[in-house]
């Protein structure tokens, strides 16, 4: 008689779970300094350390999973209290990877200002893998005084592996308010599936794209001027971009960019930067580039 077998069932933890992680942090001005007054996490998201710099608070974000996946939502609400400064960077680009047709990762960041508060939000750029499907949705609530300003470079998927222009959505998604009004709302759908990307007037031979906003009851036309006339004389160089500085219906500057690389953008960006630094709050450039 022949012996009956086994076959034993081995049932084998998810490797990456879905995710609803959050980060909150609210920052405080004491005995001259900004600082990290109070601050709840969730893994796979923290703050990694904070440091001062140029008489502000730096502050770092880890991610330390692979990246978004699908189902996954990340969760962000920076706090910046009355007169405090504050730089905001991440490790690394924050990456989306494949998901199914009926799913997709979101990420939410939520910005209060406080009078005087100023928060330069400056994060590594946004890669979205082969079929990657991102929500991505900002937040700002500007007190009287206050400032903000962020920089987003969006890759277009891993280029080096075929991966231009394939994945499936990214719905970009901002709204701005001075005080209750809203001043700046806007809404940017991505479907490379859908859309002919490369047909004139779109985004033709580009492949990268980044923008640049500022929000500040004190923006006036002096300082679009300033950041078109620096983005002129890099031109002028010879990088390959294509840009527009206009100023928004109120309180608000933007720059968007077109490029074939991220490193393109982050160098014409971080320049626009500098410039409204340097104009708006008569600071020199960060000293901090990682």
């Amino acid at each position: 008689m022949r012996a009956a077998w086994s076959i034993p069932i081995i049932i084998t933890p998810d490797l990456h779970p879905q995710q609803s992680a959050q980060l909150r942090a609210r920052f405080s001005y004491r005995h001259g300094r900004t600082v990290l007054s109070e601050k709840y996490h969730t893994a796979p998201i923290k703050i990694a350390k904070t440091f001062p710099l140029d008489e502000q608070l730096a502050a770092i974000v880890m991610d330390v999973s692979p990246g978004l996946l699908s189902g996954d939502c990340y969760d962000f609400v920076w706090q910046a209290e009355a007169d405090t400064r504050l730089y905001l960077t991440n490790q690394s680009y924050t990456k989306v990877h494949p998901c199914p047709p009926e799913g997709m990762a979101r990420m939410r960041q939520q910005f209060e200002l406080s009078p005087g508060a100023v928060v330069e939000s400056m994060m590594e750029p946004l890669m979205l893998y082969r079929d990657a499907a991102l929500r991505n949705e900002t937040e700002v609530r500007l007190s009287s005084g206050a400032v903000w300003m962020q920089t987003e470079v969006l890759c277009p998927g891993r280029t080096h592996r075929g991966e231009t222009f394939r994945y499936r959505l990214l719905d970009n998604q901002m709204r701005v308010f001075y005080g209750e009004e809203l001043i700046f709302a806007q809404r940017q759908r991505v479907e490379p599936g859908r859309h002919d990307l490369g047909a004139p007037g779109a985004w033709e031979s580009m492949t990268h794209t980044g923008t640049f906003y500022v929000f500040a009851d004190r923006i006036a036309p002096n300082h679009a001027g300033a950041v078109r006339e620096a983005l002129d004389e890099l031109a002028q160089r010879g990088e390959q971009i294509v840009y527009g500085v206009s100023l928004t219906h109120r309180h608000g500057l933007a720059v968007l960019a077109a490029g074939r690389a991220a490193w393109q953008l982050q160098e014409a960006l971080e320049l626009a930067w500098d410039t409204v630094r340097r104009e708006l709050l008569a600071l020199p450039p960060l000293q901090f580039r990682k």
